[in-house]
């Protein structure tokens, strides 16, 4: 019999070094803990209008406590993609960076206006037009799902590689 054998790599941070992230906001086609789904092209309207510089950076949807900037915000087939950057100079957002790089902060949730949408015979609302102009990094999303996913300045290979040196320097 063959022993099974289970290795674990530690936790790469959701957040590189300079505070550069990226995940998603809003998953299309995913109802949220508010029975509302987006829909495919909700936000296309308002990013046109308004560009990823438009819409602020919030900790916690607080307009007191912006907490970086968007570097790009686009609708792909998933949902609503979002790469951006804390601001390690505001205290909060280094605050925010270390809850980041320990995994214990990674939500994200959007901060918005309808312009059009309907509640389906189940009661479901479907989001079909929105005016977006804010998303927050939360401790607990809306939507389960929206979340920072990765470091965009660095390839997982590359941080796998680091970690893996890192394990193994002492040994």
């Amino acid at each position: 019999m063959i022993a099974r054998e289970t290795k674990f790599l530690p936790a790469l941070p959701a957040a590189d070094e300079t505070g550069r992230f990226e995940g998603y906001a809003s998953l299309f086609g995913v109802v949220d803990l508010a029975k509302d789904v987006v829909v495919p092209g909700a936000f296309r309207a308002s990013l046109e209008a308004r560009g990823s510089r438009g819409v602020r950076m919030l900790w916690q949807h607080d307009p007191a406590e912006p907490i970086g900037a968007w570097s790009a915000i686009e609708e792909d087939a998933r949902g609503l993609r979002v790469r951006g950057r804390l601001n390690l100079s505001v205290a909060r957002a280094r605050e925010i960076h270390a809850l980041m790089g320990q995994g214990a902060v990674d939500g994200l949730s959007i901060g918005y206006r309808v312009e059009r949408g309907r509640r389906d015979r189940t009661g479901v609302r479907r989001l079909e037009q929105l005016d977006l102009w804010e998303i927050s990094v939360v401790t607990f999303p809306m939507q389960p799902g929206a979340r920072v996913e990765a470091v965009k300045a660095e390839p997982v290979a590359s941080a796998i590689r680091r970690t893996t040196a890192r394990l193994f320097a002492g040994a």
